[in-house]
């Protein structure tokens, strides 16, 4: 069957074609706009893209068309597809009807996290020698891509709360009845589609409607929103992660790259990994309990946890030039770029941290968690904010803020050489967006390397 894709380029959609591709099918997509690592995994597949959206794409006729979230009325490819009575479909239900049917689902749902526990969850089952199926936004480090069908009976997805498609407003996770379910957190977000809070409850609480008496839902016992969502009405076993009374953690280095895993305060097993941050230690928690419903030991579960690589621009180090470090990280909300600093303070100790900021996402250019904006950048010793179009907020309010330490820059070409002129040996850059932010860690990286090292850096440029 010929599949075309219209938006293909998001980290969700790259997964649905890899899938599709994986089940024999001949796939097309198109998008306005695609980059690393989702074009890579794309062409490496030797799926056609098309960039830009145009009724061309669609000759001939596909037999199937998967419409993402991101489309439109109006748009010239949706707009051929219901004229032309082209079959149809989301790509939540797609995967729902042609991958999970008959499959034990372990769906991972929160506002932070789900990629990464998403990640974790597959690899401990992989290493349990299960071959897990997955669909993952993002790409985990040890596996390569973001999808594969795996072996049954296992598939883990990430249970992604945005709606489904202009046609369908339900929430994506709710095509996915898990019978293992994960709850990492709940806060607001995605203000372009939810008016509040409660809105997000409600689609949460249809998810966990879903999952069956005999299943199992691991639920953040820190997260007074997911009780709230608990005490609207739950007919599953739960089991708490960050509780006393249910499974917990206890750092065993500051930077949270050894903890150990307690259940009702006794000992079951410790990890010594990579990875860093009291957020990350939660996830890992959240993943030992989803994959102990699928029968994997702790023992196991913290052996696999030792190997596990995390996921791109998850706080990945690009590079280093001149003995300055540059990372990329995927966080845009206020609570993800606070727990990334911290992780990253407690690494580098004292050593000057310079937080660069694109605000991309919907929920960010409208202004909604404007006021929180400040406050997670603290751990930051600089702050450089992307100055974007047609911003409905002053984004000089959060610079305000910051006594002194922040800056708007009008292009990614102004960030490169301000901080070409400040950076110093053993200075850190964090550049955080959802988006690939005009290549900035790339183009930093080259500046950097064509300069003379400095011992520290120089003088802050207001």
């Amino acid at each position: 069957m010929h599949i075309h894709i219209l938006g293909i380029g998001g980290s969700f959609m790259v997964g649905v074609a890899m899938l599709a591709r994986e089940l024999g099918h001949t796939i097309t997509g198109s998008d306005a706009k695609i980059y690393p690592p989702a074009s890579t995994q794309l062409a490496d597949a030797g799926i056609e893209v098309f960039g830009g959206y145009d009724r061309s794409n669609l000759q001939p006729a596909p037999e199937l068309v998967i419409i993402g979230n991101a489309l439109s009325r109006g748009n010239v490819e949706v707009e051929v597809v219901l004229d032309a009575g082209l079959a149809y479909t989301s790509g939540a239900q797609w995967v729902a009807e042609n991958i999970l049917r008959d499959r034990w689902v372990l769906a991972v749902a929160g506002t932070h996290g789900k990629t990464t526990t998403t990640s974790m969850l597959a690899w401990i089952l992989e290493q349990a020698g299960h071959k897990p199926g997955f669909l993952i936004g993002g790409v985990p480090e040890n596996f390569g891509v973001s999808a594969r069908l795996g072996d049954a009976p296992f598939f883990v997805v990430e249970a992604d709360e945005y709606d489904t498609a202009f046609f369908d407003k339900r929430s994506k996770f709710v095509h996915y009845r898990p019978r293992t379910a994960v709850l990492n957190n709940l806060e607001f977000d995605h203000a372009d589609i939810f008016p509040d809070l409660g809105a997000i409850q409600t689609q949460f609480h249809h998810f966990l409607r879903m999952v069956p008496a005999s299943g199992l839902i691991a639920v953040n016992g820190n997260d007074d929103n997911l009780r709230v969502l608990l005490d609207m009405g739950c007919w599953t076993k739960v089991e708490y992660f960050n509780a006393p009374d249910g499974w917990s953690s206890v750092l065993e280095s500051e930077d949270g790259s050894a903890f150990t895993v307690l259940f009702k305060a006794k000992q079951k097993g410790v990890v010594h990994w990579n990875l860093i941050g009291q957020y990350n230690v939660d996830n890992a928690l959240a993943a030992i309990v989803a994959a102990s419903h699928a029968g994997v030991s702790v023992a196991d579960a913290t052996t696999a946890l030792g190997d596990f690589k995390n996921v791109k621009r998850r706080l990945e180090v690009c590079g280093e030039a001149n003995g300055i470090s540059v990372y990329d990280d995927f966080a845009h909300h206020p609570t993800a770029i606070s727990a990334t600093l911290q992780a990253l303070r407690s690494r580098v100790g004292k050593d000057r941290i310079f937080a660069v900021i694109e605000l991309r996402s919907n929920t960010m250019r409208m202004g909604t968690l404007r006021h929180d904006m400040a406050a997670s950048l603290c751990e930051a010793d600089r702050a450089l904010v992307l100055r974007v179009p047609d911003l409905s907020w002053d984004i000089a309010s959060v610079v305000d803020a910051l006594d002194g330490r922040g800056r708007i820059l009008g292009s990614v070409d102004e960030i490169v050489a301000a901080l070409a002129d400040e950076l110093g040996e053993r200075d850190h850059v964090l550049i955080m967006s959802n988006g690939d932010f005009g290549g900035l860690p790339e183009k930093l990286l080259a500046r950097l390397q064509q300069q003379e090292p400095v011992a520290s850096g120089g003088k802050w440029l207001e």
